[in-house]
């Protein structure tokens, strides 16, 4: 019932006056007038249930008094700290973001852009898991993460409405190791990679292997069919080549351990993608709109933004499925 009836005013008034001495003094350091601050203290005696300063000539606490001083300064401290921790999750230096990421993402797109967000807002409590395509999409479906990068559009049944908040695209490239045959050709062309080609790696960047690259591998002899991390240690080794997500070897291309290279008769391969969550009314935390904001600042370092958010749905599956 007591504490219904008290308020930070009260309590202000209290510290106040036990610092200053004197309600009149306690007066002018809050800025109020002495009946002000005489009220308050009436006020909160009634709520403790008995006086907390003697009166006289000069004020001293009571037994009450000195019992309730230390509560009435902790509750302040309380409560200034809840104030200041308001603040700081209102301008996202304080709050939790979660992401699920594709495996071939995760260390191109989302490490420098969770480096970049720890290291503007060090507070941040962060989750982020490296997937496939499925697993996200159910993460976000039982509400384990806030936000996703998964393929995108994607149509199965049975699954939660996502929106796109980012639309990204990003190339596939046929990679190979410097030391290997391609190589050394002035012109890539499909003829060349069926006859030199061997293995051409079947490779799953998307839900399923693309048909053109099925063929070409049927008639290479081809049927090696491997995780995108170890295809990537294959290539390096030059015991293969293979399709990859640019992101993913970037690194790599940078660093001349792997080349590029162009099939002049194959048409460019590219991948779809999306910054997605859950559809809802509820607006993004300020934390995990910091966490957007990295994210898209890095895919636009990286030349993969496909254009402006859309609100296109797409139906997230729940089973699992291969890596990505």
């Amino acid at each position: 019932m007591g504490l219904a009836r008290m308020d930070t005013d009260q309590l202000l008034a209290f510290q106040r006056v036990v610092r200053e001495g004197s309600f009149s003094r306690a007066a002018v350091a809050l800025g109020v007038g002495q009946p002000a601050v005489s009220a308050r203290i009436q006020a909160l005696e009634v709520a403790v249930g008995g006086p907390l300063f003697s009166r006289g000539r000069r004020i001293a606490l009571t037994p009450l008094g000195e019992s309730f001083l230390g509560y009435a300064a902790r509750t302040l401290e309380v409560l200034a700290a809840g104030v200041d921790e308001a603040a700081l999750i209102r301008g996202g230096e304080r709050g939790r973001v979660s992401l699920g990421i594709l495996n071939s993402l995760a260390n191109g797109l989302a490490a420098p852009a969770l480096a970049e967000l720890l290291a503007a807002h060090p507070q941040l409590a962060c989750a982020v898991r490296a997937t496939h395509h499925e697993h996200v999409a159910a993460l976000l479906w039982d509400g384990v993460i806030e936000l996703g990068v998964l393929l995108w559009p994607c149509h199965e049944a049975d699954a939660a409405n996502l929106v796109a908040l980012v639309r990204l695209r990003e190339p596939v490239v046929l990679v190979v190791s410097p030391r290997h045959p391609l190589a050394a050709l002035a012109e890539v062309r499909r003829a060349d990679l069926v006859r030199l080609a061997r293995p051409l790696l079947r490779l799953r960047w998307w839900r399923s292997h693309h048909p053109e690259l099925i063929r070409i591998a049927e008639e290479a002899g081809s049927a090696v069919e491997v995780p995108l991390e170890i295809a990537h240690h294959l290539v390096v080794e030059r015991r293969a080549v293979g399709f990859f997500p640019h992101t993913l070897v970037a690194r790599e291309l940078a660093a001349g351990t792997m080349r590029q290279l162009e099939v002049v008769d194959l048409p460019p391969l590219v991948r779809d993608l999306a910054l997605v969550r859950r559809e809802t009314r509820a607006p993004l935390s300020p934390a995990t709109a910091h966490l957007v904001a990295a994210l898209t600042r890095r895919a636009q370092q990286l030349g993969l933004l496909a254009g402006p958010p859309t609100r296109r749905r797409a139906s997230a599956p729940r089973p699992r499925g291969p890596r990505r």
